[in-house]
């Protein structure tokens, strides 16, 4: 988790255990990372199972508001949105970066003396 720059909260649709799991996961992340807010995208997986569906729709999109973070259903499956949710990371993590460059001031390059300049300034002490 140190060095993870986005995470992608997966769980299953047919298990609300896996559902529940990432508030537990989900606070251990901003803990880690010392922060309220960090790129992570909720994936609800296996969508293709609608008959053994636990977790609605509707109470991923409401979970996913609550963390502030995008919400995705995929099926690893069938292929549906697995590209697109790595995709969506891929642009979290740089909406971040960018608003963390742009909040941080970028220290100044200092100039490097030649070393003709040095030795003019050596020259004139003497």
């Amino acid at each position: 988790m140190r060095t993870g720059e986005g995470f992608l909260l997966v769980y299953n649709v047919t298990n609300r255990a896996t559902f529940e799991a990432l508030k537990r996961y989900h606070a251990q992340i901003l803990r880690v990372k010392d922060s309220a807010y960090f790129p992570m995208i909720l994936v609800g997986n296996k969508c293709d199972m609608e008959g053994q569906r636990q977790v609605t729709t509707q109470e991923g999109r409401d979970f996913a508001r609550s963390l502030g973070c995008r919400f995705i259903e995929s099926s690893a499956y069938t292929k549906v949105n697995v590209d697109e949710a790595f995709f969506e990371i891929v642009r979290e993590i740089r909406r971040y970066s960018a608003a963390i460059l742009g909040k941080m001031p970028v220290p100044e390059r200092k100039k490097k003396k030649s070393l003709k300049t040095i030795r003019a300034h050596v020259c004139n002490i003497m």
